[in-house]
C-alpha cells in the first residue's frame, strides 16, 4: 500500500485496500500474546494465513487471465501462486511473527529484571512495544524477502512465467 497506484491500473484488493492489514493480524496477536489466551494468538495466525492463501489464489487467477500462449498458461499460474504464497508466507506471517514474538519476549524479560513494575504493567508495556515495532519491521522484512527470493526461488522460474513484482 505504500507504493502509489499507477494511473489506470487495476486496484489490487489484497495490496491496495484495507484487506492488506489482515496480513498483519498475527503480528498484533504476537504483541498481545502475554495478555490473551493462546487460542487468540493462533486465531490471528489463521487470519494472516487465510489472507496469504487468498492473495496467492487471486494472483493465480489473474495470471491465468493474461493473454498469451495457452501452452504457458499453467506455468504462469503456478509461478504466480507459488511466488505469491512463498513471499507472503515469509514476509507477512513467518518472519514478522517471529520478530514480534522475540521483541516482546525480550521486552518482558528486560522489564522483569530491570524494573519493579507489577506484572500487569509489564505485560501492557510489552504489548505496546510489540505494536510500536510493527511499522518499523515491515519494509526491511519485505525487501529482505525480495532479495531472498530473487537470489533463490525466482532463479528457478522459466522467463515466460516470472512475476512482475511482489
Amino acid at each position: 500500500m505504500s507504493e502509489p497506484q499507477r494511473l489506470g491500473a487495476e486496484r489490487d484488493l489484497y495490496r491496495d485496500t484495507w484487506v492488506r492489514y489482515l496480513g498483519y493480524a498475527n503480528e498484533v496477536g504476537e504483541a498481545f500474546r502475554s495478555l490473551v489466551p493462546k487460542a487468540v494468538v493462533w486465531l490471528s495466525y489463521g487470519v494472516s494465513s487465510s489472507y496469504v492463501l487468498a492473495d496467492a489464489i487471486d494472483k493465480g487467477k489473474k495470471a491465468g487471465e493474461v493473454q498469451g500462449p495457452e501452452a504457458g498458461r499453467s506455468t504462469r499460474v503456478t509461478v504466480a501462486v507459488v511466488d505469491t504464497f512463498v513471499w507472503q508466507a515469509l514476509a507477512s506471517v513467518a518472519i514478522p511473527g517471529f520478530t514480534i514474538n522475540r521483541v516482546c519476549a525480550a521486552s518482558l524479560y528486560v522489564l522483569g529484571t530491570a524494573t519493579r513494575w507489577p506484572l500487569t504493567v509489564r505485560k501492557w508495556t510489552t504489548t505496546a512495544v510489540g505494536l510500536l515495532t510493527i511499522p518499523f519491521i515491515i519494509h526491511p522484512i519485505d525487501r529482505s524477502v525480495d532479495f531472498l527470493l530473487d537470489s533463490s526461488l525466482r532463479k528457478l522460474y522459466p522467463s515466460v512465467g516470472k512475476p512482475s513484482s511482489s
